[in-house]
């Protein structure tokens, strides 16, 4: 647990210094190099420095033990962190979609200022150093199942998509065609949303305790029937708190054994759920009494 606790404050760590080094200078680039689009890319990119912070907290909250009030952990608080971070990425594609459209709208296209060398050089590097933070960080979200973590890592992609219309919109308007920095703009705004609308929907269904894929069932439900004295599977249910798992497994063992006898099969089958599947948090298991043909004799 604290393994994974490092490894987000680490990659946060960097997310911070990168973004904050990146908007410093592609700030400048934008001012020296009389470009709106990377002034705007500029502003994007300090934004990711409020969305790790959000991530940070999640994270160490979500990583909290058991405590009186909240005997189940506090593992959706990373839920609420992808939340916020989904909603602080549709409002800056949304930002970016509507300035593209009011310079659509306007038409008077000759009027905008034509953008130094510098800003796409500032763009081109921008591009490299934030889809290599995606990377960085999606690995990390995905090693530690962090769906903060994995929302930070897209907000990284929303900036690299954002420079890359930064670059075609300074490009074009060096080549004598600026709204293309607009059309780039809008089209940016839908890969943006569309980014936000699926890390919105994990989070969702990781706070309203959607159940496991059918694949990992069926896995479970193996587990299961391969411990000794498992005579038949009568339920599994299966639910998402936050990066964890929750199961609950009714069996069928011989009637005829003693309390301690059942109690061991059941302690079998909780053991082999939580040490066979590592994101299982707890496997609760009730055994039912079988009296069928083959308990004879």
């Amino acid at each position: 647990m604290k393994q994974e606790q490092d490894l987000a404050y680490k990659v946060s760590a960097v997310s911070i210094a990168v973004n904050l080094a990146l908007s410093a200078f592609k700030l400048a680039a934008g001012i020296l190099a009389s470009s709106g689009a990377m002034i705007s890319d500029a502003v994007h990119s300090a934004s990711d420095v409020f969305s790790t912070f959000i991530v940070i907290v999640g994270v160490a909250m979500s990583r909290k033990k058991s405590d009186e009030d909240h005997q189940y952990g506090h593992e959706r608080m990373e839920c609420i962190a992808s939340l916020l971070l989904a909603t602080v990425l549709a409002l800056t594609g949304g930002g970016i979609g509507l300035s593209g459209l009011k310079k659509i709208a306007g038409g008077n296209y000759e009027a905008l200022a034509v953008p130094g060398v510098l800003a796409l050089l500032a763009a081109v590097v921008s591009i490299t150093v934030k889809e290599w933070m995606y990377w960085y960080t999606r690995g990390a979200a995905k090693k530690i199942n962090s769906g903060a973590l994995m929302a930070d890592a897209w907000h990284h992609r929303s900036d690299a998509l954002s420079s890359v219309g930064a670059l075609v919109g300074i490009l074009g308007a060096r080549l004598g065609y600026p709204v293309l920095d607009a059309v780039a703009s809008v089209t940016i705004c839908l890969f943006i949303e569309k980014a936000a609308f699926d890390i919105f929907r994990d989070a969702m269904d990781k706070m309203v305790d959607k159940s496991c894929p059918d694949e990992t069932v069926k896995m479970m439900r193996a587990v299961v029937k391969g411990e000794e004295g498992v005579i038949d599977i009568d339920d599994i249910k299966t639910r998402l708190f936050g990066d964890k798992i929750y199961v609950d497994v009714e069996i069928s063992a011989n009637g005829g054994k003693s309390l301690e006898e059942s109690h061991a099969i059941a302690e079998h089958v909780h053991e082999a759920i939580e040490r066979e599947f590592p994101m299982v948090k707890h496997c609760m298991v009730h055994v039912n009494p079988y009296h069928g043909d083959e308990m004879n004799g």
